[in-house]
């Protein structure tokens, strides 16, 4: 199923033909940078797994997206339901990975841009956040050319609490400042 589309981007149910390039993306050292480790085939299918139950349970998710010239798999964009144990959650995140390949090209403020217009046009969130490791410049400017506001800083229960990746930044907007 086709969702919503951008001027250059598709954002569609996930294929089981995806799975071997998300699986390419999530051992990639450079686009795992800012997370605790790789993925292996078998997390990425864990993975690709519990994102086909959040599309059933939630009628949302993180959308498989590809380039429409190329017709070509490039990562995802979209939602989650955040759950772990924060002030904020539970909460609607929206995130993005794309392979190191679409880098450069805008596609993450593109694509990110959209969603948030199709959560509070479509879907009808009310609050959209984004969160990441501080230290995560790129997906800080995307957050922040989209509209999304700074909130807080905040330990991430599920990064050690040593890693450089602990200190996450909280990124927030209402359906009114997306408007």
């Amino acid at each position: 199923m086709l969702y919503f589309e951008t001027a250059r981007l598709l954002f569609r149910d996930w294929e089981e033909a995806d799975l071997e390039p998300f699986s390419r993306l999530n051992a990639d050292e450079e686009v795992m940078t800012f997370f605790p480790k790789t993925l292996s085939f078998k997390e990425t299918t864990a993975f690709y797994q519990s994102i086909i139950s959040e599309f059933t349970e939630c009628g949302f998710g993180l959308y498989a997206v590809e380039v429409k010239e190329q017709k070509e798999f490039i990562g995802f964009i979209g939602f989650h339901k955040a759950t772990f144990e924060a002030d904020v959650t539970p909460c609607v995140e929206i995130g993005w990975r794309l392979k190191k390949e679409a880098w450069g090209k805008g596609y993450a403020t593109e694509g990110a841009a959209a969603c948030l217009q199709y959560g509070f046009n479509t879907l009808g969130f009310s609050d959209i956040y984004s969160f990441t490791a501080d230290v995560n410049t790129p997906s800080k400017n995307v957050m922040q050319k989209i509209g999304m506001n700074f909130s807080s800083t905040f330990n991430h229960p599920k990064v050690e609490l040593d890693s450089p990746l602990n200190k996450h930044v909280l990124f927030h907007i209402n359906a009114a400042e997306a408007r």
